[in-house]
């Protein structure tokens, strides 16, 4: 169902979900910048507001972010740590680069779903015959995209430790 009205700007691009649904994915020193969210309950506050600065960084530099990829790691229930995707280094932002093996899974609905999407995951991991070190989300567009795309997906992704 796309709900989008032509007269709306878009932000986030399409999603297509078969090229991340239950998929093994290896990175060697993939470039990423990393900045923080603060939380309330796993629930963020200002995120628009940092995921603008991180844009503004990677445009003043000329750089690209491939598949618009965004990965929050939820460190406690006041603090999320992002890592966005970049094709290069950027100036005044903290790089960083992630390496190895992650399996990923896309889920769609409402964020309240996060709890049962978390424990599927495990589940799927395990019988993978995998365990995961660490795990991340990507929310693959903003809420108004997403009402417009009439589809809300989020990414599960683990680093493996087997």
């Amino acid at each position: 169902m796309n709900t989008q009205n032509p007269n709306e700007e878009i932000c986030c691009p399409p999603f297509d979900p078969a090229n991340w649904d239950k998929k093994t994915i290896e990175w060697y020193n993939k470039p990423f910048i990393k900045d923080k969210v603060s939380t309330f309950l796993y629930m963020p506050i200002g995120f628009g507001k940092v995921m603008k600065r991180l844009d503004e960084k990677v445009r003043a530099a000329n750089a690209a972010m491939p598949d618009y990829l965004c990965l929050s790691e939820h460190t406690s229930s006041w603090n999320m740590n992002l890592f966005l995707a970049v094709d290069k280094e950027i100036p005044n932002a903290e790089n960083i680069t992630l390496s190895g093996k992650f399996f990923s899974k896309v889920y769609e609905g409402p964020f309240q779903n996060t709890g049962k999407w978390t424990k599927d995951f495990e589940a799927e991991v395990k019988k993978e015959g995998h365990t995961t070190k660490k795990m991340y989300m990507w929310y693959t567009t903003c809420p108004k995209c997403a009402k417009k795309y009439g589809k809300n997906y989020v990414v599960l992704l683990g680093e493996l430790e087997n």
